[in-house]
């Protein structure tokens, strides 16, 4: 479909020209990193991709080493003690998800699509909301910019197969934009509402 290669077009010029003007962020962010707390300064962990095909997409770490057997666990609230200075820092201005401009550069995720979820959640998916696999995941999307990390799971879910069945080149142009105005200016929904945190994920799937 013509469509869909121009949409990878524009995510791989997309990728390439924002990876070349941040590159010196990158850095910086890298450095800042290690000097605040122990462990890599990238976090790593398998997610679901275009037809459930497993990738793992690199965010800057913002939280402490082995923060994911703490706590909440893969679930972050706001306050979450876990959260470095630095990542409270990158993960307000949404710089922790920068890095998966190499996920897109590789084909695995897309500039706009549905959220990467956790490889061991796609089980639990019903035939509708499975169609959010028919796509590239992508950086930022229409579950974004309708409330981000603040809404449940089933609504999520909702809004990525809504994203899928209507998607266009001209609606990925406007997530794109609204995903900006969301993480740089509104800057709301960044962390999980109780019945939306990830140990709730089956249990709100079958209410």
């Amino acid at each position: 479909m013509i469509q869909l290669a121009l949409k990878r077009q524009m995510d791989f010029l997309g990728a390439l020209i924002a990876l070349a003007v941040l590159t010196p962020l990158f850095l910086v962010a890298a450095l800042l990193i290690k000097l605040d707390s122990p462990g890599p300064v990238f976090y790593r962990r398998a997610r679901a991709g275009k037809d459930a095909k497993k990738f793992f997409p690199l965010k800057f770490r913002s939280m402490v080493h082995k923060a994911d057997t703490m706590g909440l666990k893969l679930g972050i609230k706001e306050g979450d003690v876990r959260i470095t200075r630095v990542g409270r820092i990158l993960r307000d201005w949404g710089l922790d998800e920068l890095p998966q401009l190499f996920n897109v550069l590789k084909g695995e995720m897309s500039l706009i699509g549905p959220r990467p979820m956790l490889a061991e959640q796609i089980q639990w998916l019903n035939e509708n909301q499975r169609k959010r696999l028919w796509m590239r995941p992508g950086m930022g999307g229409l579950a974004l910019v309708k409330g981000r990390r603040a809404m449940l799971w089933k609504d999520r879910l909702r809004y990525d197969v809504e994203y899928v069945e209507n998607w266009s080149l001209w609606l990925d142009l406007k997530l794109i934009f609204q995903t900006l105005w969301v993480v740089l200016v509104k800057r709301e929904g960044m962390y999980e509402i109780e019945g939306g945190l990830q140990d709730e994920f089956i249990k709100d799937l079958t209410r």
